[in-house]
């Protein structure tokens, strides 16, 4: 459902000119909010950020207002006491390839139609003035309604990084389609060779958010169906069948670095080197079969439960908890335990194991990951003895103890 655009939540947006700062703006300047936060208003969604642009201004008219100025050569102002962002209207040159190559033009001739029509998609060419009126001057409302993701100019093919942004759209809201002439505006970006020129770290950026969404196989897809996949990853894709999969684990919240591990998994190509250390982990612990490690462990625990004599439990409790430790040991959970409850709701995502069974032994491997072995450190130095092997033990028979005092 899309709102009236008289709505109170669109009116809320309205920016404030009563602030002691826009009175320094000289009497032609006037004020929008723009972008997403109007979007989302239309959308019945909240929107955290809010950005504001100011047209029939220059430069030295914010800084003598006091505005911050963002970076050297981009028209962008920080407000100095809340730090909202306020940009002047501004149009655009394609100068060069990739998202950089462009010079701006900001003065008091560029309109508010001006500005919007650099947009990518009509859906953020949208502006809430002073009085709480809704300017549309490309159809956004419409392609809300319709739930439609189309470019607002050509200007669309400039930059590159928009493609990756419209396909995370498609993420966070899978009931939108992309209009046809976009999505062959999109072909042709990659075809053309732009979208080799991105920047690995700013591809990062924008499938994390994609990967934290609703859907993130939707962005996969469309990102395979236009061929940019490949160009700004530098590997295949999952194969299809295990998008569902994908899905599945954000549906249960899993982190987007997690996600990543798992569509990376074997070894992120270029992107590799703009993976945050986080994610590496994951793509360890995935290449190296940590959740069917964990499902097998899970297996043996059951059985160990199902036996009824300690004759006959004990051995597959002692190297149960061999295994266990080594488990640990191997994904760097003694040091840093945190993941091991995303590594048992991975494990049930992926249907490998039983929930109950491997709560069960969550439970334990956790507290022997936290369980203190200063004391078998110490015994182990004053013995002259090796420290790690003698924690390893240590740790090793704390957890055979836990086990045996389990029950299912």
């Amino acid at each position: 459902m899309v709102l009236d655009p008289l709505s109170p939540a669109l009116q809320a947006l309205a920016p404030d000119r009563s602030d002691p700062r826009m009175a320094k703006l000289p009497s032609s300047a006037r004020l929008f909010c723009v972008g997403g936060a109007v979007r989302d208003a239309l959308l019945g969604e909240s929107s955290a950020d809010r950005d504001y642009l100011v047209v029939g201004c220059r430069p030295e008219h914010l800084l003598t207002a006091g505005f911050v100025p963002v970076g050297k050569d981009f028209p962008v102002f920080l407000h100095p006491v809340h730090h909202a962002e306020y940009a002047l209207a501004r149009t655009e040159r394609k100068t060069g390839r990739g998202y950089q190559g462009f010079v701006f033009q900001a003065d008091e001739s560029v309109t508010l139609e001006d500005d919007l029509a650099r947009r990518d998609l009509t859906i953020n060419a949208l502006a809430v003035d002073e009085q709480g009126q809704l300017h549309d001057p490309y159809g956004g409302l419409r392609d809300l309604r319709d739930r439609t993701l189309r470019h607002v100019s050509p200007a669309f093919e400039e930059d590159p990084v928009r493609l990756i942004r419209l396909a995370r759209f498609l993420s966070r809201w899978p009931d939108f389609e992309v209009a046809p002439e976009t999505r062959q505006l999109c072909e042709t970006i990659v075809s053309k060779g732009e979208a080799d020129s991105l920047v690995a770290e700013r591809v990062w950026q924008e499938l994390l958010k994609g990967l934290q969404a609703q859907k993130p196989s939707a962005m996969v897809a469309f990102l395979v169906e236009t061929g940019a996949w490949e160009r700004i990853v530098g590997e295949p894709p999952l194969a299809s069948d295990r998008w569902l999969t994908l899905d599945a684990m954000a549906s249960a919240r899993t982190d987007g670095h997690v996600l990543a591990g798992w569509l990376f998994s074997s070894g992120g190509g270029q992107l590799a080197k703009a993976l945050p250390k986080s994610v590496q982990h994951w793509q360890a612990f995935f290449a190296s079969q940590g959740p069917q490690t964990l499902a097998a462990l899970s297996s043996q625990y059951e059985t160990a439960l199902s036996v009824m004599t300690p004759t006959d439990q004990d051995p597959l409790i002692e190297d149960l908890a061999k295994r266990g430790v080594q488990w640990l040991a191997r994904y760097d959970l003694f040091r840093k335990p945190e993941p091991l409850e995303q590594m048992v709701t991975l494990a049930i995502t992926l249907g490998l194991v039983s929930s109950t069974a491997v709560h069960s032994l969550a439970k334990r491997l956790g507290a022997a990951a936290r369980a203190p072995m200063g004391e078998a450190a110490q015994a182990a130095a004053t013995a002259g003895e090796d420290i790690k092997t003698a924690v390893l033990q240590a740790r090793t028979a704390w957890l055979t103890q836990a086990l045996r005092q389990s029950s299912p």
